[in-house]
């Protein structure tokens, strides 16, 4: 990974590969570049694909100041301007889509001409995840909140790589900041009401691809095609997974639908 010093925070990035659109993955909160090891080979013959860790989540875990979705989206335009990228696919994981929204906003439609969302809750918090959230802000709760999301994000699958993902690198972070996270969501659903009213409160309306494989509900899948009926931009696509992770359960089918919604 190369290092940047953005905005006085080092924001830990990678390119892979040089010819076609480029595609900016980005991880959710207490994650990072490696979420997307299996998928950025599967990429990079035809895009220009670039890694980012979020401030405070790359080689140096050194605490940071408080920041959340707007800061991050501040980053990643400094990050696109020093790399001299001038139109990008922001492709997010669960709650890195409230920055990557941020960031289609403040760029506009031409350099930001459709964004990717991948596994991000798209309604309304439900009440136990948003207990989970509040009891990963309480220093003696937060380490029980967090491991119900985990199993609830592995939903007893048999996948060694999300097995590992969750405790090597989700569970590497400390409480400093997966409070911060779970704050900065809790507020963000709290604003918004929910992923797809941010989405249609964009102020120029692009294509927008939602990959998921949780929750796999009826209601669920129901929700996202009403809105879609109503919002021909807005697609949604069932990977078919168990868990929260289709980088790393599902990355060939993942990338498969990445790159005819890019072409």
């Amino acid at each position: 990974m190369n290092t940047l010093t953005l905005h006085g925070h080092a924001l830990d990035h990678d390119v892979t590969g040089s010819a076609g659109p480029t595609l900016l993955l980005l991880s959710g909160w207490c994650q990072d570049h490696r979420l997307f090891d299996p998928l950025v080979p599967l990429l990079a013959d035809a895009h220009r694909v670039i890694r980012a860790d979020w401030r405070g989540h790359g080689a140096d875990r050194s605490a940071v100041a408080d920041f959340g979705y707007a800061e991050q989206a501040e980053d990643l335009v400094a990050l696109l301007d020093a790399l001299g990228v001038d139109r990008v696919v922001p492709v997010s994981t669960s709650h890195g889509g409230w920055a990557a929204l941020e960031l289609a906003d403040r760029l506009g439609s031409a350099r930001v001409p459709r964004v990717a969302v991948i596994d991000w809750l798209q309604l309304e918090a439900p009440d136990a995840f948003l207990a989970d959230l509040r009891a990963g802000q309480d220093p003696e709760l937060w380490a029980v909140g967090r491991q119900r999301l985990f199993d609830t994000w592995l939903d007893g699958a048999d996948c060694p790589p999300v097995a590992e993902h969750l405790s090597r690198d989700m569970g590497s972070f400390g409480f400093e900041m997966w409070a911060r996270s779970c704050r900065v969501i809790e507020a963000a659903y709290a604003r918004w009401g929910s992923p797809l009213a941010r989405m249609a409160a964009l102020g120029e309306q692009r294509p927008i691809l939602h990959l998921y494989s949780q929750p796999a509900e009826d209601a669920y899948h129901l929700a996202q095609l009403s809105f879609s009926a109503e919002r021909p931009w807005y697609r949604a696509q069932w990977l078919g997974g168990r868990t929260h992770f289709p980088t790393l359960e599902s990355p060939t089918a993942l990338a498969w639908h990445l790159a005819e919604f890019v072409r």
